[in-house]
């Protein structure tokens, strides 16, 4: 028999249980939970730095795929496109509200390798990937619902990146799971480590996160082992998970309310999954001297996947101008006991 975590929000309180459960597992390697915590006042390494992906339009999120040392970006789609069977090119205020996404495939250096464009998918807040059996798979919203001047996924999916090929919420190829009736605003993180899928999701106007066990996920089996509500934090930019962790990135690029050059305003706020509270908070000013430098979107990487324990939180910024934003990727590889990190900052 397993047991399995579960959070209950009752008036602001978490309240933890253990629940027995006889259902079989699908594989016989049972994801980790506790785990140490990213140091983010820890100087970090710059790893891809204003790099071009398939569009010239802003890196929404992005993520690595440790088995074949690649990285995912996904940005919204540029206007002035014509793709196959569009009778004209489409505007990027279309493209946006119909949630049309460029997928691009980088080398670890950033160089372009491959591209897909994803058509009615959503706004591209977050992207997970998994590997299986050497081919990657990736994980994002779909189903895009137009609200305000964008489109945002409403179920998240699984489909196998392939070069240059176009896919719509109507794609054969696609995997999809409604995790959570009534909620919307989905979008997803793999920790590859743990053989977890974190997704954020908004229903009744508040957003949360639910953690679930990746194998069950891809038997439709939608159980939570904790969900959490997402604490207050400024203009939302990306997430990523490791173990019992949480990671939200937010801010905004120089010129805007409260980002002044060279310190801005990105902070990475640490979440306890076990708890829900907020175990740290760090201003984060990698890629100081970037222009423009606007926060887009958190990763995990795992430099050897035969050494899981050993993780780098990967911080995406976009930067340049328009007509063609770049890329840039910066990591933090010094893991801490989630007391060390407490004392810290008293």
């Amino acid at each position: 028999m397993r047991v399995k975590r579960c959070m209950v929000w009752i008036a602001g309180i978490v309240l933890t249980c253990a629940l027995g459960s006889s259902m079989p597992t699908a594989s016989a390697k049972q994801p980790s939970w506790h785990s140490k915590v990213f140091d983010l006042s820890d100087q970090p390494t710059e790893l891809v730095r204003d790099k071009a992906l398939q569009n010239g339009t802003v890196l929404q999120s992005f993520a690595f795929d440790n088995v074949n040392k690649h990285i995912y970006t996904v940005q919204l789609m540029a206007g002035g496109l014509t793709l196959p069977g569009e009778p004209a090119a489409v505007s990027g205020a279309n493209r946006n509200l119909n949630g049309d996404l460029a997928l691009t495939q980088l080398d670890l250096e950033g160089n372009k390798v491959g591209y897909m464009y994803l058509k009615g998918f959503g706004h591209g807040v977050q992207i997970g990937v998994e590997t299986e059996d050497g081919i990657p798979y990736i994980w994002s919203e779909t189903d895009s619902v137009a609200e305000g001047k964008d489109g945002w996924g409403t179920v998240i999916t699984r489909f196998k990146f392939e070069n240059g090929k176009i896919l719509t919420p109507e794609s054969p190829e696609l995997q999809k799971h409604k995790l959570i009736e009534g909620a919307d605003r989905t979008t997803v993180n793999i920790d590859a480590a743990n053989e977890l899928l974190t997704m954020r999701y908004r229903k009744n106007g508040v957003f949360h996160f639910g953690v679930y066990e990746l194998e069950s996920v891809k038997q439709h089996r939608y159980d939570a082992i904790a969900d959490v509500v997402q604490p207050s934090v400024g203009t939302f930019q990306g997430f990523a998970s490791y173990g019992q962790y949480l990671y939200l990135l937010e801010g905004s690029s120089y010129g805007t309310s409260g980002s002044i050059e060279p310190i801005g305003n990105t902070y990475i706020t640490t979440v306890d999954f076990d708890t829900g509270e907020v175990v740290d908070k760090q201003l984060i000013t990698a890629g100081s001297s970037l222009s423009f430098r606007e926060p887009e979107g958190l990763a995990v990487r795992i430099p050897d996947v035969k050494h899981p324990q050993k993780a780098e939180l990967g911080v995406g910024f976009a930067s340049d101008f328009t007509p063609l934003r770049l890329a840039n990727v910066y990591t933090y590889n010094r893991l801490r006991p989630v007391e060390a990190i407490k004392n810290h900052n008293k």
